[in-house]
C-alpha cells in the first residue's frame, strides 16, 4: 500500500504590493504620480468619500505633491466629495471635517490642493423625491438615487472642469481586488488606454481616470495607513476605528503587515439605503458603542421604509396617471398622501428627538433642510393639488415649533380641517371623488391666478380621467379589457395616454351632467367654488 500523499492545504494569499516591498512599492508609485502630474496642464479631480481606499489615494497624491519643487506645482488639485444629505451622520461630520482640514493644511503647506463639498440640487435631493413627489423606496430595478444624489452633482463639477480646459484627470481609488465584476471593469478599459496608467471614462467625454492603488489588497491599503500619518491632520488611526465600529463583530485587528486579518468589510453609505438587505454598519455602531444609541430612530425609519410590498402605500395610478396592468394586477405608482405625510412626521420627530437628546455633536443634526420643507410643500400643494397645505401643520406638531414661512396664497389653498371635512360631506364618502374634486379645485385656482387660462378646461378633463374610476378593482378591470381589446385589433393605433393635456386612461363611464351640476352646486353652498365659472378663453 502506497503511503499517503500530504497535499498543502495552507491558505493562500495575494502577494503583497505586486511582489515589492512596501517603501519599494510607495517610492515607485510616488515618482509615477509626479510624473504623471508634470506631464501637462490637465487638471486633476481627486474622488474622496472618507473610506479607506479613497483616503489613501488621496495621502499619495498629497505626498508627491509635497516632494516636488514649489516652482513645479503648476495646477491645481480638485478634491470632491459628494454629500448627498443622507449619509450616514457619523461618516459625513468625518468627511466634513476633513474638508476643512484639508484646506488649512493645503494653505499651510503651500500645496495647490482644493477641497469641494458638492450636494445635489434640491429638486433632485432624496426626500423631496420619496415624501414630495412620491417616488417608492428606491429598488435595484427602481434605482433613482444614485443618479440624483451622487451622479449628477460630481458630473456637473467635472464637465465644468472639462469646459474650462479641454480635458480633465480623475483619479479615483478603485481596486480590482475589491470585486470580481470591478477587476473585469477595469481591465476592460485598460485594453482602451491611450496614455500609460491613464483609461477613457465611458460616460464623461475628454476624461481620463487614473487608479493609482488598483492592484492592492485591502491588508496592503491599511499597511499604508497605519504606517504613514495624514498629511491633513487627521488620524488614521481613527479611521481604522470608525470601520472597527462598523464591524459587526466589532473586530478590525491593527494592520501591520500582510499576515494580518483585514479589517472587516464595512461600506458607509446612505443611512436611507434599500438597496441592500439591511444596513449593518449602522447596525454595528449601535451595538458596538452605547454612545451611538442615538442613531436608532433613523434605523427605525430606514427599516419602515424596506418593506416587502408596499402597495397599501402607494396609488394604483402611475405617477403620470396611466394604468399599468402586469400578471393580472396594477403596477403602483407613487406613495398615497397619508403615507408621504407620515414619512415627513417621523423624520421629523426623529430629527428632534436626536436634538433633544443625542450627544453635544448631533444637537445640531438637520437631517432634512428648509430647503427641502419648501420643495416638498410646493410640490404637494402647487403640483398635486393637495390643497388643505398640511406641511406647517405637520411640522408644527413633529417639531413643537411654528413652521416658519408665511401662509401660501390664499387663493390656491384651501385652509383649515373644517373645509376638508365640508368637501369630504359632500362628496359622501367617495374617496376617488373627493380626490378628483380636490384636484379640479387646485387646477382652477391654479388658472385663476392667471391672466391668460388658455388650456384649463384641457387640465380639468385630464383629471377628471385620471380619478374616473370606484376603486383599484374598478381601474384593473378597464385596464384589462382596454388590453384585450387592443390585442385583438392590433391593426388600431394604440392611444397615446401620456400626451400633454389628455387623459391618462379613458374613463370606463362618464359621469352624468346631472350629477356634475349636483356637486357644482354642492361646491358653491359649501364655499369651495366661486360663483362665476372661469372662461377657457384668453
Amino acid at each position: 500500500m502506497r503511503p499517503p500523499v500530504l497535499l498543502d492545504l495552507s491558505p493562500t494569499r495575494t502577494v503583497p504590493f505586486a511582489g515589492q516591498s512596501m517603501r519599494q512599492w510607495l517610492a515607485g508609485i510616488l515618482e509615477e504620480i509626479r510624473d504623471l502630474y508634470r506631464a501637462d496642464q490637465v487638471p486633476w479631480v481627486v474622488g474622496y468619500s472618507g473610506g479607506k481606499d479613497s483616503t489613501l489615494c488621496l495621502v499619495l497624491v498629497w505626498m508627491a505633491l509635497a516632494g516636488l519643487p514649489p516652482a513645479e506645482r503648476t495646477k491645481v488639485v480638485h478634491v470632491i466629495s459628494t454629500d448627498t444629505g443622507v449619509e450616514n451622520p457619523v461618516v459625513a461630520a468625518w468627511v466634513n471635517s476633513s474638508l476643512d482640514s484639508m484646506r488649512r493644511a493645503a494653505a499651510e503647506q503651500g500645496l495647490p490642493i482644493e477641497a469641494h463639498r458638492l450636494t445635489p440640487a434640491v429638486e433632485d435631493s432624496f426626500w423631496v423625491c420619496l415624501i414630495g413627489r412620491g417616488y417608492a423606496a428606491p429598488r435595484p430595478k427602481f434605482r433613482w438615487c444614485t443618479e440624483r444624489l451622487k451622479i449628477k452633482p460630481s458630473n456637473a463639477f467635472i464637465r465644468a472642469m472639462v469646459a474650462a480646459f479641454g480635458e480633465v484627470i480623475l483619479v479615483l481609488g478603485t481596486r480590482k481586488a475589491e470585486s470580481r465584476a470591478r477587476a473585469r471593469n477595469m481591465a476592460r478599459h485598460e485594453k482602451n488606454r491611450v496614455r500609460d496608467r491613464l483609461s477613457p471614462n465611458a460616460s464623461l467625454p475628454n476624461s481620463l481616470v487614473y487608479s493609482p492603488i488598483e492592484d492592492l489588497t485591502t491588508d496592503d491599503v491599511w499597511e499604508l495607513l497605519m504606517q504613514h500619518p495624514n498629511p491633513w491632520g487627521h488620524s488614521n488611526k481613527d479611521l481604522l476605528t470608525m470601520y472597527q465600529g462598523a464591524s459587526a463583530d466589532a473586530e478590525c485587528p491593527l494592520v501591520v503587515d500582510s499576515t494580518t486579518p483585514s479589517c472587516g468589510d464595512s461600506r458607509f453609505g446612505c443611512w436611507t439605503c434599500t438597496l441592500v438587505s439591511e444596513d449593518k454598519s449602522m447596525q454595528a455602531m449601535i451595538s458596538n458603542d452605547v454612545e451611538k444609541e442615538w442613531m436608532l430612530p433613523l434605523l427605525e425609519l430606514r427599516n419602515a421604509l424596506d418593506v416587502d410590498d408596499d402597495r397599501e402605500l402607494r396609488d394604483f395610478r402611475r405617477m403620470n396617471g396611466r394604468l399599468h396592468p402586469f400578471k393580472g394586477r396594477l403596477v403602483h405608482g407613487a406613495y398615497l398622501q397619508q403615507a408621504r405625510e407620515d414619512w415627513l412626521r417621523r423624520l421629523l420627530e426623529a430629527q428632534t428627538w436626536i436634538r433633544e437628546n443625542g450627544p453635544q455633536y448631533v444637537r445640531d443634526l438637520t437631517l432634512i433642510t428648509m430647503e427641502e420643507l419648501r420643495a416638498i410643500r410646493h410640490e404637494w400643494v402647487y403640483v398635486k393639488h393637495e390643497i388643505e397645505d398640511s406641511l406647517p401643520g405637520i411640522y408644527r406638531s413633529a417639531t413643537g415649533e411654528p413652521y416658519p414661512d408665511p401662509p401660501l396664497d390664499s387663493a390656491l389653498t384651501v385652509n383649515g380641517a373644517e373645509m376638508i371635512a365640508t368637501l369630504r360631506e359632500v362628496c359622501g364618502g367617495d374617496e376617488q371623488q373627493f380626490l378628483m374634486i380636490r384636484e379640479l379645485l387646485g387646477v382652477e385656482r391654479t388658472y385663476r391666478t392667471m391672466t391668460r387660462r388658455a388650456g384649463l378646461f384641457g387640465a380639468l378633463e385630464k383629471v377628471v380621467g385620471k380619478y374616473a374610476f370606484e376603486d383599484e378593482q374598478d381601474a384593473l378591470d378597464f385596464a384589462l379589457r382596454r388590453e384585450r381589446g387592443m390585442a385583438e385589433s392590433p391593426e388600431l393605433p394604440s392611444p397615446a395616454p401620456d400626451a400633454p393635456g389628455r387623459a391618462a386612461s379613458p374613463p370606463p363611464k362618464d359621469r352624468s351632467r346631472t350629477e356634475a351640476e349636483t356637486l357644482a352646486a354642492a361646491l358653491r353652498a359649501a364655499g369651495l367654488m366661486p360663483e362665476d365659472a372661469p372662461s377657457d378663453s384668453p
